[in-house]
């Protein structure tokens, strides 16, 4: 049985959360550059103590995750997915298998690469994304432009390729940071 799942995991920080309640001016301003339905999770909470970190970060999470244009954001969510399960952060897979889930209506695809792993991904595009993304996760410095060629074939263009990176990029910083300043809670039935 995978340790990654659809069904939303919780998470339990290791420093108090800010209370929003008692948060400052700029506490309350960084988490209102957050995505909306984040603002006031224990983990964008946590963050807030550092309000100008939490600012740049919310504002660069809505550029590269909901930007027009570009990578298809079932894309995006796919390659947030996998990097979060490369990086071994069940939290962030729970979420974003789902959002994958949900904008593709395929949530059959994506249990099937969180039970397989993309190893066995049937469809060109979404198998050269997630071969991509492991390897830049993995070994950043070892990826080189030959590891471009499968996403090209796969039908990608250079703007598509960027947000991927950026996609890749963002999430083995919040991955480290949601494994380092908290745990998982995982759902009873796993």
């Amino acid at each position: 049985m995978s340790r990654f799942t659809l069904k939303p995991v919780g998470w339990r920080p290791r420093l108090a959360p800010v209370k929003a309640e008692t948060a400052t001016p700029e506490q309350l301003a960084a988490l209102d550059a957050c995505p909306p339905a984040v603002r006031r999770s224990t983990y964008f909470l946590t963050l807030a103590h550092d309000p100008g970190s939490l600012g740049e970060r919310g504002a660069l999470f809505n550029i590269v995750m909901y930007a027009e244009g570009g990578l298809d954001r079932a894309d995006r969510e796919l390659s947030t997915a996998v990097v979060s399960m490369v990086n071994g952060c069940v939290y962030c897979t729970s979420v974003h298998a789902k959002r994958f889930s949900e904008l593709t209506n395929d949530e059959p695809a994506m249990q099937r690469l969180l039970d397989e792993g993309w190893e066995a991904e049937p469809d060109p595009r979404r198998k050269a994304i997630a071969d991509f993304t492991e390897a830049l996760t993995r070994d950043p410095g070892a990826t080189t432009a030959r590891h471009l060629a499968p996403l090209r074939a796969a039908g990608l263009d250079d703007l598509e390729i960027l947000d991927l990176i950026h996609s890749i990029a963002m999430f083995a910083n919040a991955n480290r940071l949601m494994l380092t300043l908290g745990d998982p809670l995982l759902p009873r039935s796993m």
